[in-house]
């Protein structure tokens, strides 16, 4: 991905459900106008899912994701299916693939009681109508379409765009949270972990919404940070600083009380709409007691480095707040448990890497299993006792902690 691609994150993500042989690869190449996934009329084809990242237009960017038929038998059939399940959870959009000459059944009943379930917007897309002898009405959920004559298919793509264009937000990161022409300090500390030569994305995202926010962006280690504060002297303080969770303590010391102080971790974790439970699930911090169990959990899978955040810091962090002797567990990318209950807490990252639906699918499997979750920058902040002043420009969520 280039710096000018738009991130997996912020793309609508479009699935394909259905049993095997509805045709399911064969419509999503005909959306797509790709040789996308391969197609057969042997059962089982389409074996894991197949992801692609594209434009889809009048939509724009999008991840298309084509999945095993949910129907698949055996003990590899299960896993399949498991598959199919864990990509629902980050869906914004299903497609149900249905064999118009069978019609629905149990598995297609199954799968919209699944996207009811999930409050997944959701479309079914009745294939091989040009086997059909009359072709019934469409309506707001059912499209008749033929992948093989490409009958249809224009009339699918622009009710899937209305959905996904339902389901999207244009959701502030900051840029509600400063006056045009305001200034913003940025604080990005350089270390080991550090890619060379690029920023992660949760510090271009902040810099890009303050430039949509018409407002002037300043960007500093922390080392410069006291001296950047100085020399613009204190009638022009700016309107608030971000700054990356790691150096929160370090950064809450220099920046004077009276100026609004927040992390990337808890900008990205209101914009994935998680910023009040995670507040909430900071608390347990304070439970823990010898041998609890905490999940670490991260989106992306980067290679580990010395003094990682998520391998190191966070957990010599925990253990030193809560003076106990902890189990910890670690999951990372698209791995995350489908049972919490062994767990006391979940400690998750920002989530830049994971789109809002499967921030919200994690979030809502603790909630109902009843295991506290919180993020990084919420817990860092709670446990370096400055949560309230980091979230009190949110009122909301500042609330809580009364």
């Amino acid at each position: 991905m280039s710096l000018n691609d738009t991130p997996s994150a912020e793309r609508v993500h479009i699935g394909f459900f259905g049993r095997r042989n509805a045709g399911k690869s064969s419509v999503v190449n005909a959306v797509t106008g790709q040789n996308l996934a391969v197609v057969s009329d042997k059962l089982g084809t389409t074996t894991d899912p197949v992801i692609k990242s594209m434009e889809l237009l009048p939509l724009g960017p999008v991840t298309i994701v084509d999945t095993p038929g949910f129907d698949d038998e055996g003990e590899l059939g299960e896993l399949r299916v498991k598959k199919t399940r864990e990509v629902l959870g980050s869906t914004d959009v299903a497609v149900l693939v249905v064999d118009a000459t069978a019609g629905l059944g149990a598995c297609e009943r199954q799968l919209v009681d699944l996207f009811k379930q999930q409050g997944t917007p959701y479309l079914i897309a009745y294939n091989k109508r040009d086997l059909l002898d009359q072709v019934p009405a469409d309506d707001d959920h059912a499209i008749h379409v033929s992948a093989t004559a490409k009958e249809g298919i224009n009339t699918l793509k622009e009710a899937i765009a209305k959905l996904g264009t339902k389901g999207s937000q244009d959701r502030p990161l900051l840029r509600d949270l400063f006056q045009p022409g305001q200034t913003v300090m940025v604080v990005i500390p350089i270390d080991k972990a550090a890619p060379k030569g690029r920023l992660i994305l949760p510090e271009q995202m902040a810099i890009r919404d303050i430039l949509d926010g018409d407002g002037e962006a300043i960007v500093v280690q922390q080392n410069r940070l006291a001296q950047a504060l100085e020399e613009r002297g204190e009638d022009r303080r700016p309107a608030l600083v971000v700054t990356d969770s790691q150096v929160f303590q370090e950064v809450a010391q220099i920046v004077p009380p009276e100026v609004p102080l927040t992390s990337f971790s808890i900008l990205m974790a209101r914009y994935k709409g998680l910023l009040k439970p995670a507040v909430a699930g900071a608390a347990a911090l304070d439970r823990l007691d010898d041998g609890a169990r905490v999940l670490i959990s991260e989106g992306c899978t980067h290679h580990r480095q010395c003094n990682d955040i998520g391998t190191v810091k966070l957990p010599g962090w925990l253990r030193e707040y809560t003076g106990k002797d902890l189990d910890l567990s670690w999951t990372s990318g698209r791995e995350f448990p489908e049972d919490l209950t062994d767990f006391d807490a979940v400690v998750h990252c920002g989530g830049c890497m994971l789109n809002a639906k499967e921030m919200q699918t994690r979030m809502k499997r603790a909630q109902a299993q009843g295991v506290p979750m919180t993020n990084y920058g919420v817990a860092i902040a709670h446990m370096k006792g400055i949560l309230r002043r980091t979230v009190a420009l949110f009122p909301d969520v500042a609330v809580l902690l009364d």
